[in-house]
């Protein structure tokens, strides 16, 4: 609108932008800027100073996931011994339930139990051959190792 009230025409390609008092319009015109002929100056302070920050954080980057490395691998460590523990724990109880086990099946009562209700009978006298080393001279042998001679290859 101008000041009379009438409504004119306006470019619609370019942005119109009331002022704050609403009475004077301002206009935008774009500008194209031309920067191919720059030339950007190489600043060799400027490039130490960023290779030696670069090396820095490096450092510390790698300095931190050593860290963390050693940190979760004692994690897992505590994790396989805490495992290890349980699995020597159940060990332990099967074992010591292996040997009641043997321990009752060796139950020289039970044997003989079993025995007579399978139809045998206790041995006669010289029914029973000893198999120990500290045998009689005279009594049967059951196994003998006898000596071997070696003759070399001429």
């Amino acid at each position: 609108m101008n000041i009379t009230g009438m409504i004119t025409p306006v470019d619609l390609r370019t942005p119109v932008r009331r002022s704050v008092a609403g009475i004077t319009p301002e206009f935008y015109f774009q500008k194209t800027i031309d920067n191919s002929r720059l030339v950007k100056v190489a600043d060799p302070q400027r490039r130490r100073e960023i290779r030696m920050f670069s090396a820095v954080m490096l450092a510390f980057f790698l300095m931190t996931m050593f860290y963390a490395w050693q940190h979760f691998r004692s994690i897992q460590y505590g994790y396989q011994i805490e495992a290890q523990r349980t699995e020597r724990d159940r060990l332990v109880e099967l074992n010591r339930t292996l040997k009641l086990e043997d321990a009752s099946l060796r139950d020289p009562g039970r044997i003989d139990v079993l025995a007579r209700h399978m139809g045998l009978e206790s041995p006669h006298p010289g029914q029973v051959q000893r198999l120990d080393n500290d045998a009689q001279p005279g009594s049967p042998i059951v196994a003998q190792v006898s000596t071997v001679a070696v003759i070399p290859a001429q």
